[in-house]
């Protein structure tokens, strides 16, 4: 889940065809001014409240990664760029012990840091997306994880992170 703040023309011509036709959209990772190759697919959850200037706050749910193959600048009659994209195989086969010990030490961290947090939804739904929001991940450590294509990868990977950061 991702909250946004659409007030770019160009974002707002985007989220408003998104709304109009039901349609998800890209959102690539940017770190240090620099697209990357990684992105998640998104769709529109919510709109939580328009502004009278047309500037919108939305509820975003990730859907998948995509791999950008192309950049496309300018698209015809849109304000904003586009892209052609892969969807690489993402395996979500976990494990329930090592989704439990990473949990763990998420609550724990919590703890520690007097952060007062809950999921929205059982500890069994959980996935390592859900789970990386809380782990106090660097933004570099989140794109790390975006591309492990493993559940089960993504959860060892969290919990080498909080086993770092605990101590």
């Amino acid at each position: 889940m991702l909250n946004l703040h659409i007030f770019e023309p160009r974002y707002k011509q985007l989220v408003e065809e998104c709304i109009r036709d039901g349609k998800p959209f890209g959102i690539p990772a940017v770190i240090d001014k620099k697209v990357n190759e990684y992105g998640t697919l998104v769709e529109i959850a919510r709109i939580e409240k328009t502004y009278d200037n047309g500037e919108m706050d939305v509820r975003t749910r990730g859907m998948k990664v995509f791999r950008i193959l192309e950049i496309i600048r300018e698209v015809p009659e849109k304000l904003y760029a586009g892209a052609i994209v892969n969807y690489p195989d993402n395996h979500d086969r976990t494990s329930d012990k090592l989704r439990e010990q990473v949990l763990a030490a998420v609550r724990e961290l919590h703890h520690i840091l007097q952060v007062s947090k809950s999921f929205p939804v059982e500890d069994h739904r959980l996935r390592a997306y859900d789970i990386a929001h809380h782990a106090g991940l660097s933004l570099e450590e989140e794109y790390e994880m975006l591309h492990l294509f493993q559940e089960m990868q993504r959860l060892e990977y969290l919990k080498r992170h909080l086993n770092k950061v605990i101590p």
